[in-house]
């Protein structure tokens, strides 16, 4: 065999290695890039999503606080107090004015007698949250 055959294979054999290598064409990394776009704003629309239940919950806990706050009060009043008479609704100032905390008491209520039936509502920022209790004549 001939040293310039041999040669002149491997050459070729590294010629035809180097062709078989493809890379990315750019058609494929466009239809990359709009797949990875896509899922971008998958993820813009979910971070919005998740600011805005965010703010609700919020809402959602102040309107709370206020209410069982509002209860605390009313329950700590002896039985016979001027703010607890039947009949209303009754307010109350809400310490940041973005509120209405309101309530209603009625007396003797069905399943409980002697006692007091006193529904708290708070109203504010496009929210509602209503608290029912009762405070028994001990």
């Amino acid at each position: 065999m001939r040293q310039e055959n041999t040669y002149t294979d491997n050459t070729t054999t590294s010629m035809k290695a180097l062709k078989r290598q493809d890379g990315f064409t750019l058609i494929e990394v466009l239809i990359a890039l709009t797949i990875f776009a896509v899922g971008l704003l998958a993820v813009a629309a979910m971070q919005n999503s998740a600011i805005l239940m965010n703010s609700n919950a919020g809402k959602l806990t102040e309107l709370s606080t206020l209410g069982m706050d509002q209860i605390e009060k009313l329950s700590a009043l002896p039985f016979n107090d001027p703010l607890l008479n039947p009949g209303g609704p009754y307010s109350s100032p809400s310490p940041s004015g973005d509120y209405t905390i309101s309530y209603t008491v009625a007396n003797n209520p069905a399943p409980i007698t002697n006692s007091l039936n006193i529904t708290v509502r708070v109203t504010g920022r496009g929210k509602t949250a209503i608290f029912s209790f009762y405070k028994p004549n001990v």
